[in-house]
């Protein structure tokens, strides 16, 4: 090979290779490697990039930052019921020896006997009852053990998986580049604050301190050792579910968020209120639309909802995200593992 060919040749391969390697380190700085490029990633990282970029006409100091969540079906998936259903039911019926009369009793006795359509039938009310025996008479260190420990052995009933190893990637992707931006994330959501605060930090690197969600009474009281203990009673205190989301947002960050993300009806007052506040605003919902990885429903579903919220998507030019579309994976192939949030 002439000279000039040589030299030429290897230009040619240098350029090449720089290339390559131009490519792979812009695939390695992906921050949302699970989710397909397009419209509705691009206007994420858009986002991020004009409320952090100093000096520009949308940066927004780190303190007033701040991320909130849903996180049945937002974070995690919330078919064929909501997790922490099936969590009480589970309880009921481990509960059930010590409770006889529950065999004859509704809807305890369909839950015994596996009928959902009994305890269908008995409808809000059967539910609370539900909720109100699995969920108080103990302290609360008794009642995160009971979650710990029914996370540890409980299995969905369609993936076969761990109910914590269901928690979405590209959202786990979307909190852990929030953060290394300066963004302080939240979780806003209608299910219990007790249920959610024993896991959440594991799964998503959201501490126990930084969840809100639906309290019930708890009570301050010696136990029978002479150490004081916490008690959960059977009464409701606060429902962190539609309009009350604003209201706990206020009542417990004090900062209005600047980005929400949920995914249903139940989450609609949280995003206005999000995007109602001055400067730069984002609001985001994941629309459940793959029955083949995951569960596709919207409007007519009963549980996850999505159809004023979807409507206001669109009047309010929200970022909508289309799970079969825009999401590359729904599930990591192991229970995750991110670290602490600031």
């Amino acid at each position: 090979m002439p000279a000039v060919s040589r030299r030429y040749f290897f230009a040619l391969l240098a350029i090449s290779l720089g290339a390559v390697a131009c490519d792979s380190a812009r695939a390695q700085q992906d921050p949302l490697p699970s989710w397909n490029d397009g419209p509705v990633k691009k206007s994420i990282t858009d986002f991020v990039a004009k409320v952090t970029t100093q000096g520009g006409a949308d940066f927004v100091p780190p303190a007033e930052r701040i991320a909130t969540f849903d996180n049945d079906g937002t974070l995690w998936c919330e078919h064929p019921v909501y997790f922490q259903v099936a969590f009480a039911l589970d309880q009921v019926k481990a509960m059930a020896p010590k409770h006889p009369g529950w065999k004859t009793q509704q809807p305890f006795k369909g839950v015994l006997e596996k009928d959902m359509k009994a305890v269908a039938a008995g409808g809000e009310k059967g539910l609370l009852q539900i909720i109100a025996v699995s969920h108080s008479g103990m302290t609360t260190d008794a009642f995160s053990k009971s979650v710990l420990d029914w996370l540890e052995i409980a299995r969905h009933p369609r993936f076969n998986r761990p109910y914590n190893s269901l928690v979405y990637q590209p959202m786990l992707e979307l909190l852990a580049y929030l953060r290394a931006n300066g963004f302080k994330t939240f979780i806003v959501s209608g299910g219990g604050i007790e249920f959610m605060r024993p896991w959440v930090e594991k799964a998503y690197g959201i501490p126990p301190e930084q969840v809100v969600g639906s309290s019930g009474v708890v009570k301050f009281q010696m136990g029978a050792d002479g150490k004081p203990v916490l008690m959960k009673e059977a009464k409701v205190e606060f429902i962190d579910d539609g309009p009350g989301k604003p209201v706990g947002i206020n009542r417990f960050i004090g900062r209005r968020p600047i980005f929400a993300f949920g995914n249903s009806d139940g989450d609609l007052q949280m995003l206005q209120w999000t995007t109602a506040g001055t400067g730069a605003r984002f609001a985001g919902i994941v629309h459940h639309t793959d029955e083949v990885r995951e569960y596709a429903y919207d409007r007519q579903s009963r549980i996850g909802k999505l159809d004023k919220a979807l409507d206001a998507a669109k009047a309010g030019g929200w970022t909508v995200v289309d799970m079969k579309k825009d999401w590359k994976e729904v599930f990591p192939p192991a229970p995750a593992t991110i670290g602490r949030s600031p």
